[in-house]
């Protein structure tokens, strides 16, 4: 499938995956929606390397965790632009904190970022993917949305309801023609995982470029087979929490 024209909405799109998966796209010819988010530097420096490889990029600024954000940001995408194709929940926030002293104000910002955020961001998206001949929506999860790592409680938690969010979404609106995916990496080598687990080296690491290479192969090869997940491992086996 041609993704030349198409319309990408990223969330987490100044972060490494999210700015990867925006050059990758942007290589397909997909204009590209940064969505959500307020460090300026960040989106700016994404939204300059789409420009650079030719693409058109559009930055929509604001917290993920605002629901008014949320509505009047999808309608001011769509006053823009006029349509979306395809919609990548990226954003995500980690912390590595032993459960009895994870408090509920950090359980409560995690779990609005990682499950709330994307889940209102998905309905109010919807009904415009639903206009769309070739819809997709790319949950970015995570290994530990299938295991439980000691000191990342609330990040688990939240990773298992994204993907729990995903597989239900993905049967219940698989015959009105959109296409929902859910990647669950291990190990990728980005900002968060700098400041989460600071010990960790590049090393034997996944790099955003490969999530953005399995972004684009599931959006390109859309057929009639559900691929509602993808693990993807590191080589390197030792455990990993993000």
């Amino acid at each position: 499938m041609c993704l030349k024209n198409r319309t990408a909405m990223i969330t987490g799109g100044g972060g490494g995956i999210g700015s990867a998966i925006a050059e990758s796209l942007a290589k397909e010819g997909v204009k590209i929606i940064l969505f959500g988010g307020n460090n300026a530097e960040k989106l700016n420096a994404t939204k300059e390397k789409v420009e650079k490889l030719g693409g058109k990029c559009f930055i929509f600024a604001g917290n993920l965790t605002d629901d008014n954000f949320i509505e009047s940001g999808v309608e001011s995408v769509i006053k823009s632009v006029g349509g979306v194709d395809i919609l990548i929940n990226n954003a995500g926030m980690a912390i590595n904190q032993s459960f009895d002293k994870t408090p509920a104000e950090t359980f409560d910002k995690i779990m609005n970022i990682n499950v709330r955020a994307p889940y209102l961001l998905t309905q109010k998206v919807l009904p415009y993917l639903l206009k769309s001949d070739r819809a997709s929506i790319i949950n970015i999860a995570s290994v530990v949305s299938h295991a439980g790592y000691p000191n990342q409680s609330a990040y688990v938690a939240s990773k298992h309801a994204l993907l729990g969010f995903t597989k239900s979404l993905a049967a219940e609106v698989y015959e009105k023609g959109v296409r929902v995916h859910a990647i669950s990496p291990g190990g990728v080598y980005t900002d968060m995982v700098k400041v989460s687990r600071p010990d960790l080296t590049p090393d034997g690491m996944i790099m955003p470029e490969e999530i953005a290479d399995i972004v684009c192969f599931l959006l390109k090869n859309r057929g009639n087979a559900v691929i509602d997940e993808i693990i993807v491992h590191r080589l390197n086996k030792q455990p990993f929490l993000v």
